[in-house]
Parts: C-alpha cells; sequence; structure tokens
C-alpha cells in the first residue's frame, strides 16, 4: 500500500506561483501513473494534471493548460505541481493520487491511493 503526503498548498494573490508537493512512501511509484485533482465546495472532484509512470506523456484539463506543469522524481519518489499564473476560480482543495497501472487516466475511479488534500486559496 501506498501512502500520498500533499505539501505546499496555502493563500496567493491572483497571478502567482504555488508548487505542490506529493511524498509517496510505503512502497515505489515508479510503476504508477500519478495525478493531481482538485475539489471546489460544491464540484465535482476533477483531474488537473496526470503523468504516466516514466514522466513521458502527461495531460492537464483545458482550464490549466499553459499555466501549470506536473513532473515526477521516481528516485525520490515525488510528484509535482507547478501552478503558475493562478486565478481565483483556481481555489480547490488539491490532491495527490496514485493509480497502479502505468498509462495515463483521467478519471478518478481509476486511481487507487490518495492523499489527504492541500487547500489553495487564490484571491482576487
Amino acid at each position: 500500500q501506498v501512502q500520498l503526503v500533499e505539501s505546499g498548498g496555502g493563500l496567493v494573490q491572483a497571478g502567482g506561483s504555488l508548487r505542490l508537493s506529493c511524498a509517496a512512501s510505503g512502497r515505489s511509484i515508479g510503476s504508477y501513473a500519478m495525478g493531481w485533482f482538485r475539489q471546489a465546495p460544491g464540484k465535482e472532484r476533477e483531474i488537473v494534471a496526470g503523468i504516466s509512470f516514466s514522466g513521458l506523456t502527461t495531460h492537464y484539463t483545458d482550464s490549466v493548460k499553459g499555466r501549470f506543469t506536473i513532473s515526477r522524481d521516481n528516485a525520490k519518489n515525488t510528484v509535482d505541481l507547478q501552478m503558475n499564473s493562478l486565478k481565483p476560480e483556481d481555489t480547490a482543495v488539491y490532491y495527490c493520487a496514485a493509480r497502479h497501472q502505468r498509462s495515463l487516466a483521467t478519471n478518478a475511479a481509476e486511481f487507487g491511493s490518495w492523499g489527504q488534500g492541500t487547500q489553495v486559496t487564490v484571491s482576487s
């Protein structure tokens, strides 16, 4: 079983940047596709970005393309999400998730391990 812990959330003004980190423990995530999801109050959880086990393939939801970058370091067992040009609509709890397969997925139901989440608040 893999445990995931997110960090790096906080309060930032619109136009600012944050870097979220996800640290995995318990087992290596080197053979797992990983994803960052977010959930705003009253809304469903949505995929923000995903990355294949190798890091060679990534996926971004349209609203964050060109602003967010997902990356991974399999040697350190970490996955990061660099968020630039933040907007108030990016405000949400952000979750790191592991899919116990190598290929990308965008459906939350396909991810088997989840972190506890980190709050990101963007003020206007």
